[in-house]
């Protein structure tokens, strides 16, 4: 059972980082189109506390970013958690030169004053992201970007499915062990209800 939770973890640790949202490629120097320019740095800004609308955005940190990171690793991601639950949740994306016409038409009015200022040659698009799940601020940025998605390989995909395996087994093995231990306690309370009844007869 131990080894079985100890191989879980480490698939899914490896695979939490390469497949699922946000595993995707921005467009670079090389990959940039004329509607989708380079993307050159990413900032977060959200208030530490859930409340307020901020829980999307603090779940875009702990889901995507990780792995936007992993398949993005020269693009530079910045995070602030702020105090300020009235505050904005914000992501403000950073492009080579001009946003991209989707970000022209899809940025928000909100200021982001912990947002680094862009660089000469940056332009910057900021999202709102209050009150918005974690998918679908990642659908925003993908709209945004342009960002392609990167499929599971044969290798991930077969882990993916070895990892559902195990977690079926888990749940298995769980509700085994939960039946054994449920008709061990009905075992004892039986036993207990005999002796108290013995108990009673011989005072009568």
């Amino acid at each position: 059972m131990v080894n079985l939770f100890k191989r879980m973890r480490k698939l899914k640790t490896l695979l939490n980082v390469r497949v699922g949202p946000g595993a995707a490629i921005f467009p670079s120097a090389t990959s940039a189109t004329k509607e989708f320019p380079a993307v050159t740095r990413l900032h977060l800004t959200y208030a530490q506390k859930i409340y307020g609308g901020h829980q999307g955005a603090r779940h875009f940190w702990r889901n995507c970013l990780p792995r936007l990171k992993y398949h993005n690793p020269a693009v530079q991601m910045t995070v602030k958690q702020t105090e300020e639950q009235e505050g904005p949740a914000a992501l403000t994306i950073y492009f080579a030169e001009r946003t991209s016409s989707a970000a022209a038409a899809s940025s928000s009015t909100i200021q982001d004053k912990y947002a680094p200022a862009p660089l000469p040659n940056e332009k910057t698009a900021v999202l709102d992201a209050k009150n918005l799940d974690f998918k679908e601020i990642w659908k925003k940025v993908k709209t945004v970007t342009g960002a392609q998605d990167v499929p599971a390989t044969p290798e991930e995909q077969k882990e993916l499915e070895e990892l559902e395996r195990l977690r079926v087994k888990s749940e298995q093995d769980r509700a085994r062990v939960a039946a054994i231990r449920q008709a061990k306690k009905d075992q004892e309370r039986m036993l207990q209800e005999a002796r108290g009844e013995v108990e009673r007869l011989r005072q009568m």
